[in-house]
């Protein structure tokens, strides 16, 4: 079986669902650890009834040590501070546990999720990078080599003790902005193939594309899958994509990432539809719900804000 965690609140709920969805089509045998950041994601996943999930409760999860740094945080940071301990927490419940991926809600599986298994082979960490595109490529710099995403632990001594590293790391400073060379709980990875033994990092192409690479590849639609530059997409980051509040779906804008034509029909049109399914699910038991659904007034903001970004951003090339 494989093992999958995540964490979210009631903001990414339907994200969460999606991701859960995705690996029901693409992960023949799985269970996937959830961490729920708040009461409500909580009630509502425990009364949608996932049967290949295990709800963790915040307050089951949470030690003295995130405990006495959770005030001094904003909800994203924290949910960036628990990422490391919540890896942690599910081979200490579970020490059988051979390997533990951790998952972005934002991810949608379009293939088989053996795919990053196959390349992980037997080594004891596995890191993605984020691959910039050359537009974007000084963000490594500032915002990391390597994506938080998806990692891959396998529970031997360098898989923990990286964990524990991070963890340590993470309760220590994780914020939400670029200073002597951290930011949140990425930038910590940046030396990990240096720092411990056993690490790969996933090369295939169909693992970690995001909007912040897709620049520098190509997607198609075969009779079977979807292709990245000839390659099964195994899985895409959906960062920054939102619903608004008449269920129509918006896409991302921050950091000026360009979405074509093909990739928001290829896309982010299927992961549309799956976060609809979700906000049906859920309103089925919670009609009123309204989670992570932006108001249209945000949304014109966000696509001018992100219309200015483009612009920029072209005006940079032609120089």
């Amino acid at each position: 079986m494989r093992h999958f965690c995540t964490l979210f609140d009631s903001n990414y709920l339907l994200k969460g669902l999606a991701l859960y969805e995705s690996l029901t089509r693409h992960a023949d045998d799985f269970h996937l650890w959830v961490l729920c950041m708040d009461d409500e994601a909580l009630d509502l996943l425990g009364r949608l009834g996932l049967e290949h999930a295990t709800l963790i409760p915040l307050g089951d999860f949470e030690d003295p040590s995130l405990a006495a740094v959770k005030g001094d945080r904003s909800r994203g940071e924290y949910c960036w501070t628990c990422t490391p301990s919540l890896p942690l927490y599910v081979l200490r419940t579970s020490p059988e546990i051979d390997i533990i991926t951790y998952l972005d809600a934002d991810l949608y599986f379009f293939s088989d999720a053996d795919a990053i298994f196959e390349e992980f082979g037997d080594a004891s960490i596995g890191l993605v990078e984020h691959r910039y595109s050359s537009a974007l490529a000084v963000m490594a710099e500032t915002h990391g080599i390597y994506n938080v995403e998806c990692m891959v632990f396998r529970n031997d001594a360098e898989g923990v003790k990286a964990l524990e590293w991070w963890r340590e790391r993470c309760i220590e400073w994780c914020y939400n902005r670029v200073e002597d060379g951290k930011f949140g709980d990425q930038k910590y990875l940046d030396d990990w193939p240096e720092r411990f033994s056993g690490v790969r990092v996933l090369r295939g192409k169909g693992v970690g594309l995001a909007p912040w690479n897709i620049a520098e590849h190509r997607i198609e639609a075969s009779a079977e899958a979807l292709l990245v530059d000839g390659e099964p997409l195994v899985f895409y980051h959906f960062h920054q994509f939102a619903l608004l509040d008449g269920g129509k779906a918006y896409r991302p804008t921050d950091g000026g990432f360009l979405i074509t034509p093909r990739e928001l029909r290829l896309l982010y049109g299927p992961y549309s539809e799956a976060l609809r399914r979700a906000l049906v699910d859920v309103r089925g038991v919670a009609p009123g719900f309204a989670g992570g659904i932006e108001a249209r007034s945000l949304a014109t903001k966000m696509r001018d804000l992100g219309a200015s970004v483009r612009n920029t951003l072209r005006a940079l090339k032609k120089r």
